[in-house]
């Protein structure tokens, strides 16, 4: 995405924040961000499509940095889960997520509604992977429907959290009760081996990430070491052979690879600076390979 793109995103957001989406128009937005009505249509085919660019950029950055806390952790480390759950309420309320959804829900826009349809089971798929980190595979079966409901209650605590205005307890407080809830139910509800929904209706909501592709191990060994070899004199060569070696070992090695790790570490690999035509060549032949 082009910076002045991304300026007029920034500052339509801005708009939405401080009139709201719909008492905001086109014209205020051509106005606050100095582009012309022809350059606004280039970028965008409407107001609705700006804002799902909105929410897209805003989710971008979060995932990132989300996926970062576990870069060199643990993932079993229920810890590390609450300071990622900690890192998104924070950005949700910071760039007033909760407001904007709250004001389009019911626009009858159809890209909107599955934009904000996918962004919920996105949510879900992301905490049913993190739940088998935390909980193993031994209660793979039962953590969907424990996503399905720590999600439920998580933001209803949340919400009543706000509500009842207690300044003493923070959003880490609120997210500690709420996963210590989590532990409780997923216990019980394995005990009792009940179930509500399988783990495969993932599987159909998201078949790009069922649909595993064959691709030789060889080839993605040759491509991490061709990578390396452009680093050789680079000042943060071992920080990003440590990130080639996790896409490498994640892939070829894990039963189950995380796909958002994979992904964020593929970000910051993306961010090398001077990257040479070779580097980018094979950076992007890696990340079709995986």
């Amino acid at each position: 995405m082009n910076d002045r793109k991304q300026h007029v995103i920034n500052k339509a957001h801005q708009l939405f924040i401080e009139k709201g989406f719909q008492a905001t128009s086109i014209q205020d937005i051509l106005e606050y961000s100095g582009i012309s009505k022809g350059t606004f249509y280039n970028y965008f085919s409407s107001k609705n499509e700006l804002l799902i660019a909105i929410f897209h950029s805003v989710y971008k950055k979060m995932e990132k940095e989300r996926n970062e806390l576990l870069i060199g952790q643990d993932p079993g480390d229920i810890e590390i889960f609450i300071k990622q759950i900690v890192l998104q309420l924070r950005s949700n309320r910071t760039n007033k997520l909760v407001n904007l959804f709250e004001e389009v829900i019911f626009i009858p826009d159809e890209e909107l509604k599955e934009f904000i349809k996918r962004g919920h089971l996105k949510m879900l798929q992301w905490l049913y992977q993190r739940f088998i980190d935390i909980f193993g595979e031994s209660k793979k079966p039962y953590l969907f429907d424990c996503a399905i409901m720590f999600k439920g209650f998580l933001f209803e605590n949340l919400k009543h959290h706000t509500f009842a205005r207690r300044p003493h307890e923070s959003i880490t407080e609120v997210v500690r009760y709420s996963v210590a809830r989590l532990v409780s139910m997923v216990n019980d509800v394995s005990e009792k081996g009940e179930q509500l929904f399988p783990p495969e209706l993932l599987e159909q909501w998201f078949p790009e990430s069922a649909a595993h592709k064959h691709v030789s191990h060889e080839e993605i060994v040759r491509t991490v070491s061709l990578l390396k070899e452009e680093l050789v004199n680079h000042e943060d060569q071992a920080k990003f052979k440590a990130l080639l070696d996790f896409i490498q070992s994640e892939t070829l090695h894990a039963k189950e690879p995380r796909r958002f790790l994979v992904e964020s570490a593929f970000l910051s690999l993306k961010a090398i600076h001077p990257p040479s035509l070779k580097w980018t060549q094979n950076l992007q032949k890696l990340e079709e390979l995986v």
